[in-house]
């Protein structure tokens, strides 16, 4: 097949002698008074780790060579950013390590009379039970423990003698969907220093291409020297001759022989024992990116498809399952590859503005009913995909592998690129394997007595989903490991596919995932120059989710961590955008401005958001598993497919890659699974709401593909609170203003602009209508449930 028709994925790939590093190195955030131990693996990609690390004033550094692995613990005295540097095949390279002290807080609880064991446990610690054990330091029968947390909103509980509660001392509390409560602690961002190091703007001469940039501390002395620059290009020290520092401004010259090929420059400063954010551009073929037509990872735009319920391609392999207790909802509804096929073909996904679809597992699947194990035990098929009973067949429900083949190279000939969805985890009882290799599978029964089923967090890596769903033991059986990374390796060889989605990642051992992607980067590439894309599904902590996110695992997990805060702030008209705001800025302490985490409104897993938006479910419903059946929600308010395109504007100008629910277009409603897997509509079959929703929507996702800074640029929050979220997102091409208006009422306000960005007019992208600005200020009237999106100059 010709590059051509890989667009996304080519531009990244360097060399392939051995002594290059292909890897942008990430930086690695340490913890106070902690080691970190990362394998090289993690860090960048290599045949032959030949590395010699050089001492750091900051950091100690020890490193096993026999493990491959680097162990990095701060001094006391450290905090900021700083570099470690190693020699690979006589060239100095640099890993960025950063460390924010945070501040402690106290959490208690008064035992009653004969408990013995209390342990703290919630989403700063991804629901671990027991490494956070409370104790009675001073004698006054009231157990303790300090933990550091950063601002935000954190749900947690105590965990007594076994036992799951709510803290009796804290009245705010929220509903867990599993039944019960969890209590709810908010840490208020405290009153101080503030750092932001903007982008200024980039100046072409007859020497090369200048990079600008200015720090900033409100209301303090901005004026910074040169030593307090961490500069980068690539993976090595950006040449200090390079680096100009004039005040608060800082200015890096790309001499014209540095512009060729493509080149990522990474900047920050450090100032009172803190860092600044880190900007990041990239230069592809001497242009900055998203100024020409070359593509990479973060210009996706996901849509994501089940199979059988997108559309009905071919009748002929229809064949519903036949069972006395099994309803349509859980049973195959007739959707197919060939329907996927025939909607490429009519263009719905270029008029849309998609560029990747993630497709539902095509692997075969069993071809019976199963009952589920939790009350009140419905059957259900493997409609969905993640039943699989063969490794290298298609389900022929959704048609062969012939048609899996066509379809990837008819979305490849649209400049489309196609995930695959690959389930690692498990496999139905019915596959060969269960029967052939026994000892590739954990065990059902746990020594206590109990069946190893549903216990996520407890027995992450060998819970059973069902009874009749067999979970890999991948560390018990190297045999099973070598072989389901080798099958993920032949499924993207065979149909052209260009990376996965993987299911139930937090259950399956890191191990995995870097012989995975050990085995991708030698098999595909590398030598096919073509670089893959893999985002993996992990519900829990944001240390848990990042833990798998690196250059030797994954690129990217679905950002649950924003999700989960982010749906009750649209939904509550109470709920303060800056609880989102903090959760934000968390996650870019994590992952960075540029990453490729997924952001999603809806998913296969979720309830939709219109059916929390007009109504019908709160947050946590307790009952959205049982109306799913009984009473499926309908959108009874024209109003809640704004408050939905109000969701969508966010969803699409915030950094990450957007992830667009196959119905999220149209304002598709629906409670939990199966009912937040409907069939999709389409034309004739959409009321007047639904079409003018998909247009809306349509318009949104070209904006952000029409956009650079949408997709390369920082994040510079203005405006955070009950009703109004707005935010600067700007890159070397172009600033973008994002205001929306979650209320039902109209909103002005009066927002500041950086002076420094020596702004004078606003363009509305939706209306085209300019907008003066003066003095720095812009000042307009929101109308309630709208969302505005203007182009600065």
């Amino acid at each position: 097949m010709s590059k051509k028709i890989f667009p996304f994925f080519f531009i990244l790939i360097a060399s392939l002698q051995p002594q290059t590093i292909h890897d942008l190195i990430k930086p690695i955030n340490l913890k106070e008074a902690k080691t970190t131990t990362v394998p090289l693996c993690d860090i960048f990609y290599s045949e032959d780790y030949q590395i010699e690390f050089l001492q750091n004033k900051f950091v100690n550094i020890e490193y096993n060579s026999a493990a491959q692995e680097v162990s990095l613990t701060p001094h006391q005295d450290f905090s900021g950013i700083t570099l470690v540097s190693f020699k690979y095949f006589d060239k100095i390279y640099e890993i960025p390590v950063k460390l924010n002290k945070t501040k402690k807080y106290l959490f208690t609880y008064k035992p009653k009379t004969g408990e013995k064991q209390v342990n703290l446990f919630g989403q700063f610690n991804s629901w671990n039970r027991q490494d956070l054990p409370m104790k009675d330091s001073d004698g006054d029968g009231i157990m303790e423990i300090e933990i550091p947390l950063d601002p935000g909103r954190y749900e947690y509980k105590f965990f007594v003698d076994g036992k799951e509660i709510v803290d009796p001392e804290n009245p705010i509390k929220v509903p867990n969907g599993l039944g019960d409560y969890n209590s709810v602690r908010i840490i208020e961002e405290e009153a101080k220093d503030k750092m932001f190091l903007h982008i200024l703007g980039k100046e072409k001469s007859s020497s090369g291409l200048t990079l600008k940039f200015y720090f900033e501390i409100p209301d303090r002395d901005n004026l910074i020297s040169k030593e307090s620059v961490i500069a980068l290009l690539d993976n090595q020290k950006f040449p200090d001759e390079l680096i100009k520092v004039n005040g608060s401004e800082i200015s890096l010259l790309m001499k014209n022989e540095m512009l060729k090929g493509n080149h990522s420059v990474r900047i920050a400063v450090n100032r009172m024992g803190k860092h600044s954010n880190i900007q990041t551009v990239q230069i592809i073929d001497g242009e900055i990116a998203g100024s020409n037509d070359k593509k990479t990872l973060h210009d996706q735009i996901i849509y994501s498809i089940m199979i059988d319920r997108f559309y009905n391609g071919d009748t002929s392999n229809d064949s519903p399952i036949v069972h006395d207790s099994l309803f349509k909802p859980a049973n195959y509804n007739g959707g197919d590859l060939a329907g996927i096929l025939q909607k490429i073909e009519e263009g719905y996904f270029d008029k849309l503005g998609i560029n990747t679809l993630w497709i539902s597992p095509i692997v075969d699947n069993t071809n019976n009913a199963y009952r589920e194990y939790p009350a009140p035990h419905r059957w259900y098929t493997g409609y969905h995909g993640y039943w699989p009973v063969s490794s290298t067949k298609v389900e022929e429900h959704f048609g062969d592998m012939n048609l899996a083949r066509n379809l990837v190279e008819k979305a490849h000939s649209r400049n489309i690129n196609v995930l695959l969805d690959f389930v690692s985890n498990h496999v139905h009882m019915e596959h060969p394997f269960w029967k052939e290799h026994r000892e590739w599978f954990g065990v059902l029964e746990l020594p206590d007595g109990r069946k190893n089923l549903r216990l996520w967090d407890e027995y992450r890596l060998t819970t059973w989903f069902e009874p009749y769903m067999p979970s890999f033991d991948y560390i018990g059986s190297y045999d099973a490991l070598e072989f389901m990374t080798d099958n993920a390796v032949w499924w993207l060889n065979v149909t052209g596919a260009d990376g996965y989605r993987h299911d139930a990642v937090k259950h399956v051992p890191n191990e995995f995932w870097r012989m995975l992607t050990k085995k991708l980067k030698r098999n595909i590439e590398l030598p096919k120059k073509k670089k893959l894309y893999q985002i993996g599904e992990t519900f829990g902590g944001i240390d848990l989710i990042a833990s798998y996110v690196s250059n030797g695992q994954l690129d990217a997990q679905f950002n649950f961590n924003l999700y989960d805060v982010a749906i009750p702030t649209f939904i509550d008209e109470k709920a303060s955008f800056k609880l989102l705001d903090y959760q934000m800025q968390k996650s870019f302490q994590v992952f960075g401005y540029n990453n490729l985490m997924g952001n999603i409104m809806d998913s296969h897993d979720k309830i939709r958001y219109m059916a929390y938006a007009d109504g019908d479910l709160e947050i946590n419903d307790g009952r959205a598993n049982e109306i799913a059946w009984t009473n499926p929600p309908q959108v009874d308010n024209p109003s809640s497919y704004d408050k939905l395109k109000v969701y969508m504007t966010y969803l699409l100008t915030i950094p990450g890659i957007p992830i667009i629910y196959y119905g999220d277009e149209i304002g598709m409603t629906g409670a939990s699974d199966p009912d937040n897997r409907r069939m999709m509509r389409f034309d004739d079959e959409l009321n007047e709401f639904e079409k003018q929703t998909l247009e809306d929507v349509s318009k949104l996702i070209h904006i952000r593909k029409n956009h650079p800074a949408l997709r390369y640029g920082d994040f510079l929050t203005l405006q955070a609170d009950e009703n109004i979220y707005a935010y600067i997102r700007s890159d070397m091409n172009e600033r973008i203003l994002t205001i929306v208006n979650k209320g039902r009422n109209n909103q002005n306000i009066d927002l500041i602009l950086p002076a420094i960005y020596q702004l004078t007019s606003a363009k509305d992208l939706l209306s085209d209508k300019v907008f003066k600005i003066s003095n720095n200020h812009i000042s307009l009237t929101v109308d309630g449930l709208r969302s505005l999106l203007f182009k600065l100059e």
